[in-house]
C-alpha cells in the first residue's frame, strides 16, 4: 500500500488513504456550494458514503438525471457507466471505496473547465 496523499481539487480535496491493485479508499472533501463534474466511468466501480455534511447526489436513472439529498450515514453504489455528480449543499466529507482505476473519468460537464 502506498503512502497517504492529498490531492487538491478546484472543489475541495481528496485524501487517498488506501491504494492497491484491487481497491482505493478516499476521503472526498467538497466545499459548500461546489460540485464535482457530471461524469461517468468506463471501468471504475465505486461506493460513496456521506460521512458529514449534506450533498445533492445526481444520477442517471433510465436516461433522466435524478437528484436526491444525502445526509451522513447514507451510501450509494455507482456502477460503470452510470452518469453521476455530487454537489455540496453544506461543507461535506464523503468516503469513497472503489476499484483502482483513478484516471477513468469521462467528464460531460465541469464548472471548472476541466476536460477528460
Amino acid at each position: 500500500m502506498s503512502d497517504v496523499t492529498r490531492v487538491e481539487k478546484p472543489w475541495g480535496y481528496e485524501i487517498h488513504w488506501a491504494k492497491t491493485d484491487r481497491y482505493v479508499g478516499k476521503v472526498i472533501h467538497i466545499n459548500k456550494g461546489h460540485a464535482l463534474s457530471l461524469q461517468y466511468h468506463n471501468q471504475k466501480d465505486e461506493v460513496i458514503h456521506v460521512w458529514s455534511g449534506k450533498i445533492l447526489f445526481e444520477m442517471d436513472v433510465n436516461g433522466k438525471l435524478e437528484g436526491r439529498e444525502m445526509l451522513p450515514g447514507e451510501s450509494v453504489h455507482v456502477t460503470p457507466p452510470t452518469i453521476h455528480r455530487m454537489t455540496a449543499i453544506e461543507e461535506s466529507d464523503i468516503l469513497e471505496a472503489s476499484t483502482p482505476e483513478l484516471d477513468d473519468v469521462v467528464r460531460l460537464e465541469d464548472r471548472y473547465g476541466r476536460k477528460t
